[in-house]
């Protein structure tokens, strides 16, 4: 039988597959191993390095050869240690896009070298996703026993001593979120399908909750009063000034576009444009403080870091050179205008009244592409 040839640029077949998005564990594993071999600081039980070395993980050490992996106030990055290290879980708030997730999975990555014991909660969600589920065949084969239950990211981090990440949590049912409250207060879950010893899991030392809450999606699902009183809340905001968000979405843009096989980041002129313009949408005003119009649309760093993303894999594999202002103008439309149309007015009052003023040749040839804002239906 004929084989086809192999294409000269096709991975050897021993290769590792790449992870399109590897966990902080892996990403950063030569870090941990270094942190953990030369950290001589106490430790809570439980944890596998030092709040001070996990402190250095998070916001880095040029000194030492450890990036910068997030964002944000020491302080944040402390209480957020001090509550894990305690009987409460912690809740990381705020605004879409402002790296909650990222904190959270770079803590867990730190303190238990695991950031997959993820629950992601919707409305979905249900109790065996979060706790446990059975094995049917074995269920019904040997009845109720711990071999046929199917341990879910709570069982597993609690009988590991390990973080647990709750995404979304205010996106849950009422029901499914009040099913924390024994794990929390008493450190307890209860197996009801199991008599005696078997039917009590204990949490072990180092176990704890980490979850995220939108504050968009306040009043989706109130948490109770009781559950609140088991957490301790920490908001994340918004990076403060233009020229740290411009350089962080400069950093993950490139490192991201890499991956894509992309070899560099759009120009600087380019990525300040799109920065400009979700700073001052966001926050309804442009920096010499003329007034605009506020946008449904969640205009985050994230976001900018995706749109920079799709500008950049725009230019190189579609354009004939460095990504333009055009080609910024083309990716904005999914970000910035989802499915409102008034979004779309909004953001073509905002080229008339503040790009067409703006001075420099990036920003003439940003105005002079605002009509590749129409959408699909319409003529480009």
């Amino acid at each position: 039988m004929a084989r086809a040839k192999k294409k000269p640029d096709d991975e050897p077949a021993s290769a590792e597959p790449r992870l399109q998005r590897p966990p902080a564990e892996v990403t950063y594993k030569d870090e941990l191993e270094r942190l953990r071999a030369e950290d001589e600081e106490p430790r809570p039980p439980g944890w596998r390095l030092s709040p001070r070395a996990v402190r250095t993980f998070v916001l880095g050490d040029p000194t030492r050869n450890i990036r910068k992996k997030l964002v944000g106030s020491a302080s944040l990055v402390d209480r957020a240690m001090v509550t894990l290290a305690t009987n409460r879980g912690l809740l990381l708030i705020g605004e879409p896009g402002t790296a909650k997730s990222l904190l959270s999975e770079l803590l867990c990555a730190a303190i238990s070298g695991d950031s997959t014991l993820t629950i992601q909660g919707g409305a979905a969600t249900t109790e065996d996703q979060i706790k446990y589920s059975w094995n049917y065949a074995l269920l019904l084969a040997k009845g109720p026993s711990r071999e046929a239950l199917v341990p879910a990211p709570l069982f597993v981090g609690m009988s590991e001593g390990r973080l647990v990440r709750f995404e979304e949590l205010t996106r849950c049912p009422a029901e499914v979120q009040d099913g924390l409250l024994s794990v929390l207060s008493d450190r307890v879950l209860a197996i009801g399908e199991l008599e005696g010893p078997a039917g009590m899991l204990f949490a072990r030392e180092g176990f704890n909750i980490i979850a995220t809450a939108n504050t968009r999606d306040r009043g989706v699902n109130e948490m109770s009063a009781a559950l609140k009183r088991r957490f301790n809340f920490e908001t994340v905001f918004p990076i403060p000034d233009l020229a740290t968000e411009l350089a962080l979405v400069k950093e993950e843009a490139g490192r991201l576009l890499e991956r894509a096989g992309v070899p560099a980041a759009p120009p600087q002129e380019v990525l300040e444009l799109l920065v400009t313009t979700f700073r001052e949408l966001r926050a309804a005003e442009t920096t010499d403080g003329q007034s605009l119009e506020r946008l449904s649309s969640v205009l985050s760093t994230a976001e900018a870091v995706s749109v920079a993303v799709a500008v950049g894999v725009r230019a190189h594999y579609l354009g004939r050179g460095p990504a333009e202002p055009k080609d910024l103008v083309e990716c904005l439309a999914g970000a910035a205008i989802k499915e409102s149309q008034e979004d779309l007015k909004r953001v073509q009052r905002y080229f008339e009244t503040r790009a067409a003023k703006a001075p420099g040749p990036h920003w003439r040839a940003y105005y002079e592409a605002r009509h590749r804002l129409l959408s699909d239906g319409q003529e480009r």
